[in-house]
Parts: structure tokens; C-alpha cells; sequence
């Protein structure tokens, strides 16, 4: 503090005895000092001094000093030393935390740095500026300029990013500081750039298009990959912000072939040996790495997008890696939740990365497939909630789209795959969970049975023949039959009684033969209308109540009137008369009322902070949203919008054409179904189609760039050509001294207008030869045949500027003279006909992106 009192005093000069400044007044000179001091000295001892008072008196020194500093940064740019106080200063003036120095200071509020952030940023110009100096090598103007930008788009993001992007060559100079061989300079580069790319589509195509890919596997290799420290996170996150929710960049990392350099890094040989275990650091670096993965295989990402990667994720040994992780020893259990949950999302509705998994053993003994050792970790009750979650999620994604995988799970639970005992496995471990005292369980399995039946009409039927053995030798009842009977019991917790609802509601739906054996099951109407003519006050008995209008609703939905008393109609008119039409759709609208449902709708991932959160599954919502207003429709009469459709009785002549309808119904839902096949044959080849239009845009992108590049050569020969004529006036001297040559200089000047028309001419030629290069490959030819075509025309151009040379030169006028000749001939012509430079023929390099 003594040496800081000395400094300002030989700034300040010594203050009168008795007289002490405030620190107002002290800054105040020091401000005045820094701006109208004549020697750079002064300038850069009153800013040292600023940045030593900014940390306790910011207050004070950014309301005074801003105008000021920002001066210096404009006039005294070749002085190093004095830049570095004042950016160091400005650091301290927006710096979010609040300084040691300024806790006792009640003038500083806690969003002062931000209000600070918003003055600096009011003029534009005043980043541009800050931009600038990081191309100044000298280590504390760099460092300081990547920390004061990384502090303002914290506290101003949005307006930042938008001043970088119509900075100059803003991106690209930060992208550049990732190439300082400094460590500090680029580790700061880094978390700058995370910052940056935060929410912005735009920037992160930029950054991506800047080469960001290669030099973030560049510095993660040279950082130790999974095995390196903080740096390597850092890229990570950096990585997962350009892809995240960003198609395009997606697309360009599966392209660049950086699937395949992410694949080696899972290889964990070196870990399997290690007997310390995981350090923290690796652990954070695997969780990101896999959040990587995650991004480009996500459900919400677009299908074509996500099947490609899958592709390439399975080729490239990526799906293998993650599998053996999934099986391997010592991997602690929050990896190996986001393991489970990568490798659910790289296999879901791919079917060979579904038919891999099913293929991988554990190492136990007897091996047993994966499937099933998941399963048993599944309905485990001292297992973690969410690894739990996470088993269940990749079962579902391991059976969605997979009718075989589906086929697979029933056919296990059928007396004829009894000899098979790993196959039996999986239904054994099912029923077990589903009948087990432990109400997680029996959701979590109710669910994974539901999944089975999913868009599969004949798993329907096929689980219908499930039978199961009772005590004391009775005869066997069916599994439909079971799971009634347990949705009876008073005992039955609500979360258990929820997962059978939704087992029920999927396994009826577009099924027939199912409802028909669930009407017949003794006790279920009575115990439906029971529950939906409750009164209960707790949301979660609200739920059930609404699940349970919904199974009676499709109840009468896919009822085939094969059942005396239990027809259509019989069920509406026991709706109206025990329950009320109004009382059902109220009861029916609990369900898309409850917090679960609209939690469950957002995605396909099970996340549940506690046990109770478990109550509504994603498949189940889908099916709920596309059927309530038809069941509606059937109960009430009238649609959605309150239209009256059609009476509840009908006549017999109605009835009977309504069993006509049935029928053709039928047929058609036996075409649909033939269709569905068809399309999913359609969709695999689809998928190989895109997979060769990916190869194909990509030659045409390098055949577009091949043509910017002669585009460019030939805008600077042109250049050139221009730069060897001499100046007008020479010119008009040269043609007053040869006027006894006329003709030759006007059949010169009409041949040279030939030539610039053209050129002309075969400028639109290539514009149209890019363009259409990008329509197709069956182009790409032409446009080949296109480009020889303008070489020779060129070449022949070049013979013909000869030429006319050289009867220049036979006629007397000078060479050197020649374009310049025909401005005197027609200046107004040669004004209107004159070219655009060079520079604005090409786009910028943000229009591009």
C-alpha cells in the first residue's frame, strides 16, 4: 500500500499537510492525467496507478476513467506496457465477483460489473477495438484482451456475440489464438470460445468452418485424451457446443470423418489394469465425451442426421468401444449410467446397431447376453434410481422400431421357447419384476413389457397365449388375466397400478382379440367404473382414475360387438348411466393435466429425481395424445370442438352398416399393416440412398471451390492486365501523336468490346456450371467439359490480345498504351462497361458460412 501511495504521489504530486484527497478526487486526476498528459510516461504511470485503485474503488474509476482509457487504447497502441494497464483495468471494472479490496465499499452493487459491461458496449466500435489487440503478440495485451472479452459476453452474451460477428475477421482472430504455442494464451482462448458459442447457431458454424474440429482433436491428442487434465474437458465442452441442437455442424463432423477419430478414445486398456481406480478429472472427461456422442444421435436431432452417425458410429468401432465399457470392471456408476444411456441412443431404431447389442456377452459365468444382465439390474431394487433409468431407457430404445427384438422378448414368455433357457431369461426376469413386492419394479417392468407391443398388432395377440402357472395346481390363467387381478388388489400400490394401466391401454389398442379377452376377465368393467366414479381429492388417485376412463375408452374403441352385453354400445350407455358423459371426459382430462404427462411428453428419456416422479411413460403419452379425442368422440357424441357427429343407439340398418364399415376396416388395417413392412424395407434403402448423397454433395463442394479458385485466378490476371496499362493521360498524348492511324485504333476498340463480351459471356457460362454442379452428380461432367471449355478460350483470348499486339505495333502505337486508348475514344463507354473489383465477385467469409 506504501509503494501504491508513493506512485500516486509522484503522478499526483504531494498534497498539501492536512489535506487528504477522497478517492473520487485521487481518480479523478488520474483520469485527467491519462488523457491529457503530453509525455507517454505520465500517461502510463497515472494508468498504472488507475488499475492498482480499480479493484477497491471500480466504482469510481469506471464512471470516470472509461472515456479515458479507451482513448489510450486508440493513440497509444504502440506502447505495449500502457495498453496492458488499461485492459487489466477494464477487467477489473466489469469483473462479475466481487473483489476483496471493495467488500467494505457500499458502492458497489453486485451487477455493477454488468452495468459496467453495458457502457463499454454501447459503442460498437469499442470491441472491434479490443479485437484488434489480440493479434499484438506481446503475452499480457493478448491475455488481457481474452479475458476482458471473456468477462463481458458473460455478462452480456447475446449483444457480444452480435458485435463479434460484424467485427472483421471477428471468429477467425479468435480461432487463431488456439495455434498459440503458449499454453496459458490457449487454454484462455478456449474458455473464451466456450462462452462465445454458447446458444448461437450462427457463430458455431463459423467456428466450425474455421477448422474448429481439427484443432480441438489436436489439443485433446496432445493433452492425453480421456487419461488428460482440465484442457481437455474444456475442448469437450467446446466440442459439444458447436454440435449441439446445430444439424449442420453435425453433418459436417460425421463428413469430416471425426467419428472415427473420436472411436480411439474410448479404448479404456490402460484403465481396465489401473488398480487406483478412476481420477475425478477422467471421470469428468468420459461424462463429456459421451455427452459428444449423445449429440449426434439424440432423438430430437433430425432422423436423417442421426441415422448416418449411427452408421458410421458402428463401422468406426465407436458402438463396440462403448459396449465393452458396458461390460467392463471397476467403471464407476455415474460413467457407466451415461455409457448405458450413449449406447441407447447410438442403437435405437437402427436395426444392426440393435442386432450388435443383442449379440454382446457378459463376462460371467454361464456368459449371458447383455439384455438380460441389464434386466436383472433393472427390477433390482437396491440398485441406484437412476441407473435403474438409465437400463430401462436402453431397453426401450434397444425394442423401438425392432419388431425381431420385440418377437424376441414375447416369444420368451411362450411354453415353446422353454428349452431356451438364455432366451427365457428375458421374459422370466420380466414377470418376475412385474409380480415382485417392490412397486418400482413393477412399474419399470410393466413399462418394458408395454414397450414389447408397441406398433406391433401380432406381439398383441401373441401375448395373449402367455400362461401362468398358479399355486396348489390350479389352472393356469393367462397373463391379461394376471395383471387384472393384481390392478384389483387393494394392496397394489398407485405407482404399480399406473404401470399395469399403460400395459393394458397399449396392449388393447388397435387389438381386438385383446379387448374382447380383457371384457371377458371377471370383475374388470365393475372395477373400471368403480375407480372413474371415485371422488378423490389426491392428484396422483386423479391420475389413476383418468387412466382407468381411458382403458374403458378403448374399450369401446377397438370392440369388435362379438360379445353379448359387452358391445359398443352396451359400454356407452353404462358410461351414461353409472358414470355420465361429462364425469368421464373430466376424469379423462386429468391425465394431460397432471405435471407427469407433460414431463413424460418432452422426451423419450426416463429422468426422475425421485421415485414418485416414475408415472407416466413417453410411448404410453404418444398413444393417449392420437386416441383421447376419438374416445371422446365415441362417449360424448360430439368431437372436440363440441360438434354433434352422430347418437350413441343406433338402428339396426345403421348397425349393420356400421358392421359393413368393420369389415372394410379390417381389410384395410391388414393393408396397412402389409404397407408398414414395406416402408420400413423403404427406409433402409432410403438410409444407403442418403449415405451416397452425402458422398456425392461432397465432391460437389470440392468441385465448387475448385471454380472459386479459377474464378479468383482469373479476376487477378485480369488485375494484372490492368496494371500494365499506363495512365490516362499518357494514353490521350499517344493518340493525338498517331492520328494517322485511325483505323487501326478503332478496329482495335471494337475487337477488344468483342472480347469483353465474351469474357462475359463465359463468366455467366461458369456461374451456371456452379450452380448446377450443386443439383446433382449427373453434372458434374458437364461442368468438367465446361472448364476445359474456358481454359481454351482463355487460351485463345491470350493469342488473340497477341495478336492485336502485334498489329499495334505494326500500326505504330505503343503496346503499353492499349486500354487506355479507348478511353479516349469513348470515356462514357468505357465508365458504363468497366468490371467490379476483384473482391466484391467472391463473398465474404460470413455470407458463406
Amino acid at each position: 500500500m506504501d509503494f501504491l501511495k508513493s506512485g500516486i504521489k509522484t503522478v499526483l504530486g504531494a498534497s498539501e499537510p492536512g489535506q487528504q484527497p477522497s478517492p473520487a478526487e485521487t481518480v479523478e486526476k488520474l483520469v485527467d492525467h491519462a488523457a491529457s498528459a503530453t509525455l507517454l510516461e505520465d500517461r502510463r504511470d497515472a494508468c498504472r496507478a488507475l488499475r492498482a485503485l480499480s479493484r477497491k474503488y471500480r466504482v469510481e474509476v469506471g464512471a470516470q476513467g472509461m472515456p479515458a482509457m479507451v482513448q489510450v487504447l486508440q493513440n497509444d497502441r504502440q506502447d505495449c506496457e500502457i495498453i496492458s494497464y488499461v485492459l487489466e483495468t477494464l477487467c477489473n471494472i466489469v469483473a462479475t465477483q466481487e473483489f476483496d479490496e471493495e467488500a467494505d465499499n457500499p458502492m458497489v452493487s453486485l451487477n455493477v460489473g454488468e452495468q459496467f459491461t453495458e457502457m463499454f458496449l454501447k459503442n460498437p466500435e469499442n470491441v472491434t477495438l479490443i479485437m484488434g489487440y489480440l493479434e499484438e503478440y506481446d503475452f499480457r495485451v493478448r491475455r488481457a484482451a481474452i479475458q476482458l472479452l471473456t468477462t463481458l459476453i458473460q455478462n452480456k452474451t447475446r449483444d457480444l456475440q452480435e458485435h463479434i460477428l460484424v467485427s472483421p475477421m471477428g471468429v477467425s482472430k479468435l480461432m487463431d489464438l488456439l495455434s498459440d504455442s503458449r499454453e496459458v494464451i490457449r487454454n484462455d482462448a478456449l474458455l473464451l470460445l466456450i462462452q462465445l458459442t454458447k446458444g448461437n447457431s450462427n457463430i458455431q458454424k463459423i467456428v466450425a468452418f474455421e477448422n474448429a474440429f481439427d484443432k480441438i482433436f489436436d489439443i485433446i491428442r496432445d493433452e492425453g485424451c480421456s487419461d488428460g487434465g482440465i484442457v481437455v474437458e474444456d475442448c469437450l465442452i467446446l466440442l459439444l457446443n458447436l454440435l449441439k441442437n446445430n444439424s449442420s455442424n453435425q453433418q459436417f463432423f460425421k463428413e469430416g470423418s471425426y467419428i472415427q477419430r473420436l472411436a480411439p478414445m474410448f479404448d479404456l486398456s490402460s484403465t481396465e489394469n489401473d488398480e487406483t481406480g478412476w481420477a475425478p478429472q477422467k471421470m469428468s472427461n468420459m461424462h463429456c465425451m459421451l455427452q459428444v456422442v449423445r449429440s449426434l444421435v439424440t432423438p430430437s436431432n433430425q432422423q436423417q442426421v442421426v441415422s448416418s452417425c449411427q452408421y458410421t458410429m458402428r463401422k468406426s468401432g465407436l458402438l463396440e468401444a462403448l459396449c465393452r465399457i458396458l461390460m467392463g470392471g471397476g467403471v464407476p456408476a455415474d460413467v457407466l449410467m451415461e455409457t448405458i444411456n450413449t449406447v441407447a441412443e447410438v442403437v435405437r431404431g437402427n436395426a444392426e446397431n440393435q442386432e450388435q447389442l443383442r449379440k454382446v456377452m457378459a463376462p460371467s459365468t454361464p456368459p449371458r447376453p447383455v439384455i438380460v444382465v441389464l434386466l436383472m439390474t433393472m427390477i433390482n431394487e437396491k440398485q441406484l434410481l437412476a441407473l435403474r433409468c438409465s437400463v430401462l431407457y436402453s431397453f426401450q430404445c434397444y425394442l423401438f422400431r425392432n419388431s425381431s427384438g420385440q418377437q424376441a422378448v414375447v416369444q420368451t414368455l411362450l411354453p415353446s421357447s422353454a428349452t431356451d433357457v438364455s432366451t427365457l431369461s428375458t421374459g422370466q426376469l420380466l414377470c418376475t419384476g412385474l409380480f415382485s413386492s417392490d412397486s418400482l419394479a413393477n412399474w419399470f417392468s410393466a413399462v418394458a413389457l408395454m414397450h414389447t407391443l408397441v406398433e406391433n398388432t401380432h406381439q398383441k395377440q401373441e401375448l395373449l397365449r402367455v400362461l401362468l402357472a398358479t399355486p396348489g395346481g390350479h389352472k393356469p390363467i393367462t397373463l391379461l388375466e394376471q395383471c387384472t387381478n393384481l390392478l384389483q388388489q387393494e394392496s397394489y400400490k398407485l405407482q404399480s397400478k399406473v404401470g399395469l394401466l399403460m400395459l393394458l391401454s397399449m396392449w388393447i389398442a388397435h387389438c381386438p382379440s385383446a379387448v374382447k379377452t380383457l371384457l371377458q376377465t371377471q370383475g374388470t368393467m365393475a372395477y373400471l367404473t368403480a375407480q372413474i366414479s371415485g371422488n378423490e381429492h389426491d392428484e396422483n388417485e386423479h391420475l389413476v382414475q383418468g387412466l382407468c376412463a381411458f382403458l374403458m375408452g378403448l374399450c369401446i374403441q377397438f370392440n369388435d360387438n362379438n360379445l353379448p352385453s359387452q358391445k359398443r354400445d352396451d359400454i356407452c350407455q353404462l358410461i351414461i348411466k353409472r358414470i355420465g358423459q361429462e364425469h368421464f371426459c373430466n376424469k379423462l382430462n386429468e391425465v394431460s393435466r397432471h405435471e407427469a404427462y407433460s414431463r413424460a411428453c418432452k422426451q423419450p428419456q426416463i429422468r426422475a429425481k425421485s421415485a414418485g416422479e416414475l408415472l407416466l411413460d413417453y410411448e404410453y403419452c404418444k398413444l393417449f395424445k392420437g386416441l383421447e379425442a376419438l374416445v371422446v368422440k365415441l362417449v360424448t357424441g360430439f368431437d372436440v370442438n363440441g360438434i354433434e357427429l352422430t347418437e350413441l343407439t343406433l338402428s339396426s340398418e345403421a348397425s349393420a352398416l356400421v358392421a359393413q364399415y368393420k369389415g372394410i376396416i379390417r381389410g384395410l388395417d391388414t393393408q396397412i399393416n402389409s404397407l408398414q413392412e414395406t416402408v420400413k424395407k423403404l427406409e433402409e434403402c432410403d438410409s444407403e440412398r442418403e449415405e451416397k448423397l452425402a458422398e456425392v454433395q461432397s465432391l460437389n463442394r470440392q468441385l465448387v471451390d475448385q471454380n472459386t479458385l479459377l474464378k479468383a485466378q482469373l479476376a487477378a490476371a485480369k488485375k494484372d492486365d490492368a496494371e500494365s496499362s499506363p495512365t490516362l493521360a499518357s494514353s490521350n498524348e499517344v493518340h493525338k501523336t498517331n492520328e494517322s492511324a485511325p483505323n487501326e485504333a478503332h478496329l482495335y476498340y471494337a475487337q477488344n468490346v468483342c472480347l469483353q463480351q465474351e469474357m462475359e459471356v463465359l463468366r455467366q457460362r461458369l456461374q451456371e456450371a456452379v450452380e448446377s454442379a450443386i443439383i446433382s452428380k449427373e453434372n458434374y461432367q458437364k461442368l468438367q467439359k465446361d472448364q476445359e471449355d474456358l481454359l481454351e478460350l482463355l487460351t485463345d483470348q491470350e493469342n488473340k490480345i497477341q495478336r492485336y499486339t502485334a498489329q499495334m505495333r505494326a500500326a505504330g502505337l505503343p503496346v503499353e498504351d492499349d486500354e487506355n486508348s479507348e478511353d479516349d475514344v469513348d470515356e462514357s463507354q468505357i465508365k458504363n462497361n468497366s468490371t467490379t473489383p476483384s473482391h466484391t465477385d467472391s463473398p465474404s467469409h460470413t455470407q458463406n458460412i
